[in-house]
């Protein structure tokens, strides 16, 4: 329902100009239950957009990545509560630097270099955990597949020395003493029946 939607983002600003990077931070008004936001980020010239979706978080910022340098972007934030997303702020207009500007807003303000740091290597976590995981998958199917290939082989080879040692036991047991015995008793009998 329209009335469960929280309220839109407030106080939508952008800080950490960078050619390439800038970080969006917002306010939520208070006592509205807000579990994450939503980011549209677009290139005035239309040539690229971006819709960065996250919840479970508490974050009211957001560092926008990958930016092109000396170009206009427009940005809108939404709250995402427990029923629904809130209606987008208010647009918010920047430009990124210069490659040539960056290099003093960098020297400018160290705890914001810090601070993009950490949220870009969080993002990037994401990536290489799927990596990783896709990486251990790869391997098991590969370890899985020798395993199965070994247990033909080991199979193959243990019923080919059966195969061997089953002729040889058979040739065999004719010949065995106690074969011969059983028909020298049975010969002795008869031999001493034709003596009598």
């Amino acid at each position: 329902m329209p009335g469960d939607r929280p309220p839109s983002p407030v106080n939508v600003t952008v800080t950490q100009l960078k050619a390439n990077s800038a970080t969006v931070s917002w306010d939520v008004p208070e006592g509205d239950v807000v579990i994450g936001y939503a980011i549209l980020q677009q290139r005035q010239d239309g040539q690229m957009q971006r819709f960065i979706r996250e919840v479970n978080t508490t974050n009211r910022a957001c560092v926008l990545w990958d930016l092109a340098e000396d170009a206009d972007y427009i940005i809108q934030v939404q709250s995402i509560g427990l029923y629904g997303e809130s209606q987008a702020s208010k647009r918010v207009h920047f430009r990124t630097l210069k490659e040539t500007d960056r290099l003093p807003s960098n020297s400018s303000n160290q705890g914001d270099i810090t601070m993009e740091g950490l949220d870009k290597d969080r993002q990037l976590q994401t990536g290489e955990i799927i990596i990783i995981v896709a990486v251990l998958l790869m391997w098991a199917a590969v370890i899985a597949l020798f395993c199965r290939q070994y247990d033909i082989i080991k199979d193959n080879d243990s019923n080919n020395n059966k195969e061997k040692t089953k002729p040889s036991s058979e040739h065999s047991t004719p010949e065995r003493p106690s074969g011969g015995l059983l028909r020298s008793k049975k010969k002795s009998p008869s031999v001493n029946i034709i003596e009598v």
